[in-house]
């Protein structure tokens, strides 16, 4: 292959490496600043960077509107030179804005002022250039004067260059400009510095000389193994290197490792650690080493999660009508802040509904939030690719709790029209509206009290949002469910005077319930039952509700059924089981046709229990320690047998049961409920008051059973 088609090549594959290209030498070692044509540029000595408040301007200003960077060598000999960073500045007149008497500073989209410029005055600008690498900082000051003839205000009038901000080799440093006094926002560029790879660099940067890049700095590489991530390094044995670890944040390093090597390794990184912008940086242990940096987390999923887990939301309030937020992370973050509306009694937060600009987050930097006056139902939101991250309110002891207020937004028409909407759950609702939701009910009543100053202003932009306290409704809605609740209960206390039988029955009921016992604790039972279908656990639930209101404390996993789920059958039995036996309780079995049939698969021939399957039914899953109780005598005292008669005769239950009480309800009901409330507890006259209205509020639901039971088998 011919030479000039070789170069050719290997230009076009390292084509997105600029410096591999010849890079343009500068000699001497003082730094310059020049003007083009009909400008002229003087450079001050180093200044401090501290940059200031930006300012509102009343003449026309000369700021940089593009930043441009580039990579050249600076040398004192030809075979001695440091990589140098050269700046370019595109300067242009702006006319001054208008100021907001509002507002501090000046509004980005105000329009300009049209005050004349003296045609016998130049015009001055002081450029400040701020540089910042690995362990550096600097800024240098140029003052820039332009010609009165030439000041044109939107005209770019000229540039300005600078040579230039010295760089370390293979490094990364990043350049900002802005005016003193700023009149606008700071510009900035990132710069790679090139490394020693390239010939140019070999041949003039004397820090490079005599290094063999295929072996001299070992190559690192990253493993994940679930939450494990480690950092292998391939470390020759004959010499040290010096590992680095830290957070490559904005205008700041934090350091998180340092270790001298001495051979192959692999380094176990923290978790905590592990975010976007953490790098790795390696160097040979000796003076002015080259050093190999690399950030391999960028788009690491793990990183971004932990780098959310880091950062947090800072609210700072100044009396009632200021706050600023700030977001503190360790690295830069791809995120908007978001104002957003949480009404009372409501847990999201919904986005307020105006076309307030969604502010670029910059993170350990504090920023105003755009509000006329504060309200504690304003919140402030990060978002990042349409996710959520972080919401904070402020706190009740600084504006109180959330009020009972609605939101409105007034917009104005072509016309100069005015129309209104209030900000609910569903969207932004028109009022007047015929819509059935609380605003638009309440929707004349609110204009009202917006048009008697009762609101309070929040935004005024190309809209206006008003805040209006919806308390004295609510105060008004609550008087009239209290005067519906005393009709109505007045309505049931007529319907009870008209039946005087029915009201002496239950009020006998109760005297009798309270005099026997009803006022002490309630003995504990636990009700096993296998569902054959729904009917028959519509009965379980209406027996165990009547047995609940004879203070028997009933456990029946109808009413458990979300910890039954999360416990499961088994462990959920027993807890049961050992609360009601430890208490002095009982176990009813309520056998049924399908409870019978689990039973004789459970038993064998000789009358040992078979260890079932899991399953998801509390009766079948309990058999595993309550047949083992009856085979094995421990029963006596602890279980009490029942069954519905009309759906199973007492001689179906399997003989092993019979060793404790067996009652057949309705007919056994009031010796059942003996059983179940113990010894003393009732007279049997009262007992027979009660067995009889149980059987009455029994009766439909065995009704229910028994025309299932005509119509299929159980």
């Amino acid at each position: 292959m011919p030479v000039p088609w070789l170069l050719l090549f290997f230009s076009l594959v390292l084509g997105s490496r600029p410096w591999v290209f010849s890079l343009e030498k500068l000699a001497g070692s003082h730094d310059d600043a020049r003007c083009s044509q009909g400008l002229s540029c003087h450079l001050w000595d180093d200044v401090l960077c501290l940059p200031e408040t930006i300012e509102s301007p009343k003449d026309p200003v000369l700021v940089p509107t593009k930043l441009q960077t580039e990579v050249v060598l600076r040398c004192t000999e030809e075979s001695n030179c440091v990589p140098c960073v050269r700046v370019t500045l595109h300067l242009t007149v702006q006319e001054p804005r208008k100021e907001d008497p509002d507002e501090n500073g000046f509004r980005e989209d105000a329009e300009p002022t049209l005050r004349p410029w003296p045609r016998n005055e130049s015009l001055q600008a002081k450029v400040i250039l701020s540089f910042q690498a690995y362990l550096s900082d600097r800024c240098v000051l140029v003052k820039v004067e332009v010609p009165a003839a030439m000041v044109q205000p939107g005209q770019n009038v000229g540039s300005l260059v600078f040579d230039c901000f010295k760089a370390p080799v293979g490094g990364e440093v990043r350049i900002w400009s802005y005016t003193q006094p700023p009149y606008q926002k700071e510009l900035n560029h990132t710069q790679l510095l090139p490394d020693c790879i390239g010939p140019e660099l070999q041949d003039s940067v004397r820090s490079c000389w005599g290094i063999e890049w295929s072996g001299v700095l070992p190559w690192f590489n990253v493993s994940a193994e679930g939450d494990a991530i480690q950092l292998v390094l391939d470390v020759s044995t004959e010499q040290n290197y010096i590992l680095y670890l830290y957070w490559n944040q904005t205008r700041n390093f934090s350091t998180r490792f340092r270790e001298v090597l001495t051979g192959p390794q692999n380094i176990t990184l923290n978790q905590t650690d592990l975010v976007p912008c953490l790098c790795i940086q390696m160097w040979p242990n000796m003076h002015d080493a080259i050093r190999n940096s690399h950030c391999p987390f960028w788009e690491d999923s793990r990183a971004h999660k932990n780098l959310w887990s880091h950062s947090k939301l800072k609210l700072q309030f100044w009396g009632t009508t200021g706050l600023s937020w700030r977001v503190e992370a360790p690295c830069h973050l791809s995120a908007e802040i978001v104002l957003c509306w949480k009404p009372m009694n409501s847990e999201p937060c919904q986005p307020l509904p105006l076309p307030l600009p969604r502010q670029n987050v910059t993170v350990n930097k504090s920023q105003d939030l755009p509000l006329r006056t504060l309200h504690p139902n304003v919140c402030v939101q990060v978002w990042s690719r349409e996710t959520l991250q972080i919401q904070e309110c402020p706190q009740e002891d600084i504006l109180g709790p959330l009020r009972d207020d609605v939101l409105l937004l007034e917009t104005w028409g072509p016309q100069e029209n005015r129309s209104f909407c209030a900000m609910e759950t569903s969207g932004c609702t028109p009022l007047p509206s015929i819509a059935h939701t609380r605003a638009a009910l309440l929707g004349k009543q609110l204009l009202q009290d917006l048009q008697s100053g009762q609101c309070v202003q929040l935004w005024n932009d190309t809209g206006i949002l008003w805040a209006c306290s919806l308390q004295k409704y609510t105060h008004e809605r609550w008087v009239l469910v209290w005067l519906a609740f005393l009709l109505l209960a007045a309505c049931i206390l007529l319907l009870l005077l008209l039946n005087r039988g029915g009201m002496k029955g239950w009020l006998q009921f109760l005297k009798e319930d309270y005099r026997y016992g009803g006022a002490s604790r309630p003995r504990r039972a636990l009700l096993l039952y296998s569902p054959d279908h729904a009917s028959f656990e519509r009965l379980v639930g209406t027996l165990a509700t009547a047995l609940r209101q004879l203070h028997i404390s009933v456990s029946v996993d109808l009413w458990h059924r979300r910890e039954l789920s999360a416990l499961g059958p088994l462990a959920w039995f027993h807890a049961q089981r050992r609360q009601a036996l430890q208490e002095g309780g009982v176990v009813i079995l309520l056998f049924s046709p399908g409870a019978v049939t689990l039973c004789q698969e459970w038993l064998q021939e000789v009358g040992v229990a078979q260890r079932p399957a899991p399953t998801a039914d509390t009766f079948a899953a309990s058999l595993s320690c309550v047949l083992p109780d009856f085979l094995e005598g421990r029963a006596a005292g602890c279980y009490v047998v029942a069954c519905f008669e009309e759906l199973l005769p007492p001689k179906g239950i399997p003989d092993l049961f019979q060793a404790v009480p067996v009652f057949s309800l309705p007919s056994q009901m009031p010796a059942f409920l003996k059983a179940l409330l113990g010894a003393g507890k009732r007279r049997q006259d009262t007992l027979k008051a009660h067995a009889t209205r149980v059987g009455q509020y029994l009766q439909p639901a065995l009704e229910e059973c028994l025309q299932l039971g005509s119509s299929s088998s159980l």
